[in-house]
Parts: C-alpha cells; sequence; structure tokens
C-alpha cells in the first residue's frame, strides 16, 4: 500500500488533516511483529520443500515526510508509507525473489512459488554458481535510541521551526531563502533458513536550509547552504540544531564571498574541514572499494571501480597517517543497525578499508566474499530500501579516523600553510566512471595566508585523483574534531536503490591540490551555480547530505 499526499500553502487545516492520513500505528505493527513468526514458518518451510538451500523471509514497513519552506511560505508536504514482504532463495545456484503489498498467507506461499520459478529460470544461463556461507543463527529485537519519534511531531511545528530559519536569514538581508526537513521511519522483520527471527525499527532525519544574496548592479549573487548533517536520530536533532544563528551566520558569509576575488588556478594547499571531506570520503574510498563494483555489477548505472581485487594488501591508497574504517554500530549513524538485510550480526564486524594508508578491505554482502576467495565471509553490508527490493551490498558507516595528537585542531593545521585555502561545507561534486578522477567545491573557501584566515575566494573547486589525493594528506584533527557526516540518499543499483550513510571526519591538510576556477571552467563569470532549492539528484552516484547541490 503506497500513500503520497501533498500540500500547497499554509493552512493549519491542511496540515491537520494531512498529519492524519500516513503511516503504520504502534498497534498496527505490533499486529505485524505478532503475526510474523507463523508467515515465516510457512515461507520457509515451503521454500525448502520445493528445493531451495537458502531461503530468507522479509517483511518491511516504511514512513517517509518531506517539509519545503520558501521564505514565509509552505511549498510542500510530501508523505507516504509502504508495507509489503519478499522471499528470496537460492536454487541450484541462482537467486531468485519475489514480493508483494499483500501479506497473507496464501499470498506469501505464492511468492514462494513465483520465486523459485525464478531461481531455476536464472540457472539455466547463470555463469558461475552462487555460493555463500552460512550464517550463525540470531534471535531478537532492536530499536534505535532516538528521544521524539518525528512523526509523531504535529506537522503545524515542524513548519514553524522552518519559518524561524528563514525568518533569521530574510532579517539578516538574505534575499531567498529555503528550509527543508526530511525524516524516513524503518520497521524491518527479517527471518531466513539458517534459524534467524529478528526485527528492528530506526529512525533517520535531515534539516537543511539554503540563502541566496543578490547583488543587482554587478548582476551577481551568492549562495551558502547549511552543514547540518542528516543523522539517525529523532526529532531532537532538528529542534537541537541552533540553525537561526546558523542562517544568520549564512547570509553574512555568502555576502563576503559575493564580494571576494575569483580563485587563480593552480596548485595550492588545503585544509578541509569534516562538513566537507565527507563527501570525499564516500565518493574517492567508499564507493571504489564496493565489490560488486569493482568485481563490474554496477558498471551500467555508476560505473565501476579502480580499485579491483588484485590491489588488496598492496595498494598505497594513502599516506601512512590516513585510517579509513568502516562499522554500523556509530552512535546516531544513518547505516547503524543491529543485523544487515542477509541477517549478518553489525556488533563486531568493524574492519579497516584503509589502514596505514594501505588499502585493505572490500565491503561485502552474503556470498561475495567467496568470489575473491576471501576469507571470514560478509562484513555485514547488505541492504534493500524497499520490502520490494533485493538487497545489496550499500556501504556501512565509512569514517576517516583522527590522528594520534588530540591537541591537532583546525587552526594548528591551518598555522602550518603559507598560502591556501580553507574548505567548509559540502557542494558539488564530479568524479569519472572508475571513481578515479574527481574534482569537489563546497560552500565556504577561508583564503589561508601566513598561517592564518584571511578573507575568502570564490569559484573554487579542487581537483585530484583518489590515490594521489589521500597520498598527499600530512595533518589530521585529533580525536576531539571528530564530526559525523553522511548522505541521507545514496543511489545505487538498477532499479535504483537508495540508502543512508554516515561518514566521520577530522579537518585534514592536503599539500599541493590542483585548484579550479569553476567560473572560467563554465566558460562563463559567475559568483555562484548552486540552485536555489534543495534537491535530491546529483551526477553519478545521486548521493544526497547535508547542504548538497548539483553542479556540472
Amino acid at each position: 500500500m503506497h500513500r503520497r499526499d501533498w500540500l500547497k500553502g499554509t493552512s493549519a487545516t491542511g496540515l491537520a488533516l494531512i498529519s492524519q492520513r500516513w503511516t503504520l500505528t504502534a498497534e498496527e505493527a505490533a499486529g505485524v511483529s505478532e503475526r510474523f513468526p507463523q508467515l515465516a514458518d510457512i515461507a520457509l518451510a515451503k521454500a525448502t520443500a520445493l528445493g531451495a538451500s537458502f531461503a530468507d523471509f522479509h517483511i518491511m514497513q516504511m514512513d517517509r515526510e518531506s517539509l519545503f519552506v520558501r521564505e514565509e511560505m509552505v511549498q510542500g508536504v510530501d508523505a507516504g508509507s509502504s508495507l509489503g514482504c519478499s522471499v528470496r532463495v537460492l536454487v541450484n545456484g541462482a537467486w531468485g525473489f519475489a514480493a508483494s503489498e499483500t501479506v497473507s498467507e496464501s499470498r506469501i506461499q505464492q511468492l514462494v512459488e513465483s520465486a523459485i520459478a525464478v531461481a531455476k529460470g536464472q540457472a539455466g544461463w547463470r555463469g558461475k554458481p552462487v555460493e555463500i556461507e552460512t550464517l550463525p543463527a540470531f534471535t531478537g529485537k532492536w530499536e534505535q535510541p532516538i528521544e521524539i519519534d518525528p512523526f509523531t511531531v504535529p506537522l503545524e511545528e515542524k513548519v514553524e521551526r522552518l519559518l524561524d530559519i528563514n525568518r533569521s536569514a530574510l532579517a539578516n538581508r538574505a534575499n531567498y531563502c529555503h528550509s527543508h526537513v526530511s525524516a524516513v521511519r524503518e520497521r524491518k522483520w527479517l527471518a531466513n533458513t539458517f534459524g534467524t527471527r529478528i526485527e528492528q525499527s530506526r529512525v533517520r532525519i535531515h534539516p537543511s536550509f539554503g540563502v541566496t544574496v543578490i547583488d543587482p548592479k554587478k548582476g551577481e549573487f551568492a549562495s551558502r547552504n547549511s552543514t547540518a548533517p542528516p543523522r539517525g536520530a529523532g526529532y531532537e536533532h532538528l529542534r537541537d540544531w541552533r540553525a537561526a544563528e546558523e542562517a544568520a551566520l549564512a547570509v553574512e558569509q555568502a555576502r563576503e564571498k559575493m564580494a571576494s576575488p575569483s580563485v587563480k588556478p593552480g596548485k595550492m594547499d588545503l585544509v578541509i574541514s569534516p562538513s566537507n571531506l565527507w563527501l570525499t570520503v564516500h565518493e574517492t574510498v567508499g564507493h571504489p572499494t564496493e565489490l560488486d563494483r569493482s568485481l563490474g555489477y554496477e558498471a551500467n548505472f555508476a560505473g565501476t571501480s579502480f580499485c579491483t581485487p588484485d590491489k588488496l594488501d598492496s595498494l598505497q591508497y594513502g599516506s601512512e597517517i590516513v585510517n579509513i574504517f568502516a562499522d554500523r554500530t556509530a552512535d546516531q549513524g544513518l547505516a547503524t543497525v543491529s543485523w544487515d538485510d542477509d541477517g549478518v550480526q553489525t556488533a563486531g564486524k568493524e574492519f579497516p578499508i584503509i589502514k596505514n594508508g594501505v588499502f585493505r578491505n572490500f565491503q561485502m554482502a552474503l556470498g561475495q566474499a567467496a568470489l575473491i576467495g576471501r576469507e571470514g565471509g560478509s562484513n555485514g553490508c547488505a541492504y534493500s530500501d524497499s520490502f520490494d527490493a533485493f538487497p545489496i551490498q550499500r556501504m556501512p558507516n565509512i569514517s576517516l579516523q583522527p590522528g594520534k595528537d588530540d591537541s591537532v585542531t583546525a587552526e594548528s593545521l591551518i598555522a602550518g600553510v603559507e598560502d591556501g585555502i580553507y574548505i567548509d561545507g559540502n557542494g558539488s561534486w564530479s568524479i569519472d566512471q572508475q571513481r578515479y578522477n574527481f574534482q569537489f567545491t563546497g560552500q565556504v573557501f577561508h583564503r589561508i595566508r601566513n598561517g592564518k584566515l584571511d578573507g575568502m575566494y570564490r569559484d573554487v573547486a579542487y581537483q585530484g585523483n583518489s590515490v594521489d589525493f589521500w597520498n598527499a594528506c600530512d595533518g589530521l584533527g585529533g580525536a576531539p574534531t571528530y564530526e559525523l557526516g553522511g548522505a541521507f540518499n545514496c543511489g545505487k543499483g538498477q532499479p535504483q536503490q537508495v540508502a543512508p550513510v554516515s561518514h566521520g571526519a577530522v579537518p585534514a591538510r592536503f599539500r599541493q591540490i590542483n585548484i579550479l576556477n569553476t567560473a572560467e571552467e563554465g566558460g562563463k563569470k559567475v559568483a555562484e551555480v548552486n540552485p536555489a532549492t534543495p534537491s535530491n539528484h546529483t551526477t553519478c552516484c545521486t548521493c544526497s547530505g547535508g547542504g548538497l547541490t548539483s553542479w556540472a
């Protein structure tokens, strides 16, 4: 069952009516939990009887809500819910899958028959048979700790918070301001023929805004988007965000940026804040080290990877101080769960992707380790974004670890730069189909002169390749400077699925990175290229996070 409603205007009556139309109640969710064991037994018993060597049964329920406000008017409310079940089977080394919005005993038996038929049909033309490892059986329930479920908060209150952000920006002479908040609640039930019976639920939220200022005499404009990250958290994340203060600062910085000189292209030292660097981690380390991408399974949609299996344990991915680790247990992490969608327990599954600069591990789901002869099996990286989506390998939380010296800050890294740029906030990006050559922009570009901040630049993008860039890193902030950013929606697969993922980072210094002037590269002089409305779409992997925009 899918329901979607749109609202335009600020009518309190309309907001009240729309707030009653979605989501599963707590009582209805409890009813699913009560029925699940019996339904799972029916599905798995029938799948085994029909010849499946492995089978799992999923029920998934999801609620989504997005609010959009521009200046002092509500532009829209987008809301919907879905509930359904799926059966996945392995027969003669081939996968079969079937799903339905109808969750009933008779329909589930039909799904099993359909999935078996799909698997048998594929077995005749598939290449190497699928081999999966045996997983431990788990039983239990996990609920992500949150303070306030955002779906219990009246829409009027959320809209008023967004309006307060816009009013602050407008009061500080922004010409335009938009604000936005999205929330998702997932409930999942999983059973498999290994004996696992688990249930888990989680919530995530993403607040954001963007301001635009205009100089009508010069015909120029500049924008600055918020740096608040999406989080695996409840409504308290929006409530506690000092957004009105940041909006006022954003207007000030946008005006300064508009009046700043355009950057001169060339090699420069960079200090990059966590609010920008998380996206670089995502694109230059996260996507290249997805095993299915490396093996070519993602080629048709968003490319393959330069990071191939022969480079394991040998590629000097970064300098010796670079350590990038993966987990699904970080507090408020967007990819944090107790079990992945294959039923792999995530506790104890933390692993290094890059350790002391050397490439050490791929991200893997069930059955993928055998493809490269890797011991240990899955490292808990399976996810499906809907009841009717086959679980595929998706990113865990992937984070740049702090340096060893806790006293190192962004300021001390800046002090070691004679002439360079300090980049704050993430902007647009582009990366090639092998996840190798890239360019990234940001929100604010502070000039560094003789170890201190001295004004701003505009029209800045940094360019390089994934290996040379990380090998140019010679300084990392200490543990107190660590911040968690991330992507609320990261796209992958055909049919496309979106997944949430967090990326922690510290301020980091990079020597002699190539700087582009985006205005010159674009063939015309403009102050900014950021759109004036929030967007969940961009090139390459369609990832969106705090303040993300599109640029080409």
